[in-house]
C-alpha cells in the first residue's frame, strides 16, 4: 500500500487531532503517502483532499475539534454520492482509508467497503463511549472531566441556596458520561437510557436524602433517558414537590470542546498508529480499539450493532454512595 487517506466525520471529539497526528506520522515513518480529506464524506465526494506531511500535523495534539473539519453527509447515503467519492479516491490512486468517528461514520465506511472494497480501518472518535470493541473511545475521558467540572461548580451554588439541580449531559443512547460524571461529582441520582428510573423513584430518593438533612441535591440526566430530558424530568418532579427550588442546567456542546486530557491524547495516538499499521497488515472493514490495554480490531458490523452495556458495578455505586 503506497497511498492512503484519512478523514474525521460526524460529531467532533477531543483527541481527534491527536489521532490524526499519529496516523499521519505513522504513515510517513513507514514510507506511505497520506492524504487528508476535509469535511468527511462531503469532502470525499467533492475531492477536497490534500497531501499531508509531518508539518501538517505539528502543534495539534493539544487542540480540540478537528483540523480536517467534520460533517454529516446526506449525499454519501446515496449510491450516486458514493460513486463520486470512489472516483475522487481512484483519481489520486488512494488504496486505503482511515476514518475517525462514531457509528454513523463506520456505517458509511462499511457500505462503501461492500461496494468498492477499499480497505478501511476506523478509529472510534465519539464522546459517548458507545462503540463495541473498545473500552474507551476518543474524547470520552475529556467529556467526563468537562461535565465533572461543571457539576462541581453547580454543587457550590446548589449548596448555597438549598437547591435541587437537574444537570443534563450528552448521551442520546448511552449513559457512560452521566454515570461517570455523576459518581465523580457525588450526584444523588443518575438517570441513564440503559436503566429505568421512574419519577416516583426519583422523588423517593431525593426525599430520603432531605430526611437525612442533605442541604442540596444533584441529579445527573443523560439526554436520552426514558423519562425525558432534564427539563421534562424537572417539570414532572416540580408537580409533586412544588415547594422545592428546582433548577436545570444543560451542559450541551461544551462537552465536545476543549483540549483533550492526557488519557485521550495517549488513547488517540495509539488508535491512530494502530489504524495505519492495521492497513499495512491487511486489516479491512474494521475498527481499531483498546481492550484490557491491548490493541484489537473489531469488524464495523460488530462495532455498530453489538451492545456495549454499562458496568453494573457503577450503577450499584450510585445507589450506595448517595446514602
Amino acid at each position: 500500500m503506497k497511498k492512503v487517506a484519512i478523514m474525521t466525520s460526524g460529531g467532533d471529539a477531543p483527541g481527534m487531532n491527536a489521532c490524526l497526528r499519529a496516523a499521519v506520522r505513522g504513515a510517513i515513518y513507514h514510507g506511505i503517502e497520506i492524504y487528508g480529506i476535509y469535511r468527511g464524506y462531503d469532502g470525499m465526494i467533492e475531492g477536497d483532499i490534500v497531501k499531508m506531511n509531518s508539518h501538517s500535523v505539528s502543534n495539534i495534539i493539544q487542540k480540540g475539534g478537528t483540523i480536517l473539519k467534520s460533517a454529516r453527509s446526506e449525499e454519501f447515503k446515496t449510491k450516486e454520492g458514493r460513486k463520486k467519492a470512489y472516483d475522487q479516491l481512484t483519481k489520486l490512486g488512494i488504496e486505503g482509508l482511515i476514518t475517525i468517528g462514531g457509528d454513523g461514520t463506520f456505517t458509511g465506511a462499511k457500505i462503501f467497503y461492500d461496494e468498492y472494497q477499499i480497505p478501511t480501518v476506523g478509529a472510534p472518535g465519539t464522546i459517548d463511549n458507545d462503540l463495541y470493541g473498545t473500552d474507551y473511545t476518543i474524547g470520552f475521558d475529556t467529556a467526563v472531566n468537562t461535565a465533572l467540572g461543571a457539576i462541581d461548580k453547580i454543587r457550590d451554588t446548589a449548596d448555597s441556596h438549598n437547591r435541587l439541580f437537574f444537570i443534563e449531559v450528552m448521551g442520546r443512547d448511552s449513559g457512560y458520561i452521566a454515570i461517570r460524571s455523576g459518581i465523580g461529582g457525588g450526584a444523588e441520582l443518575v438517570m441513564v437510557p440503559e436503566t429505568s428510573t421512574s419519577i416516583k423513584e426519583v422523588i423517593s430518593t431525593l426525599q430520603e436524602g432531605w430526611a437525612r438533612h442533605k442541604t442540596s441535591s444533584i441529579v445527573v440526566v443523560a439526554e436520552g433517558d426514558e423519562e425525558g430530558n432534564a427539563m421534562e424530568i424537572a417539570e414532572k418532579v416540580k408537580k409533586k414537590i412544588a415547594q422545592k427550588d428546582i433548577k436545570v442546567s444543560i451542559l450541551g456542546h461544551i462537552q465536545r470542546g476543549g483540549s483533550p486530557s492526557a488519557q485521550d491524547r495517549i488513547l488517540a495516538s495509539r488508535l491512530g498508529l494502530g489504524a495505519i499499521e492495521g492497513l499495512m497488515k491487511g486489516k479491512k472493514n474494521v475498527m481499531a480499539g483498546i481492550i484490557n490495554d491491548k490493541l484489537v480490531y473489531t469488524s464495523f458490523e460488530d462495532s455498530i450493532t453489538k451492545n456495549k452495556p454499562l458496568n453494573q458495578e457503577l450503577i450499584h455505586m450510585v445507589k450506595v454512595l448517595s446514602v
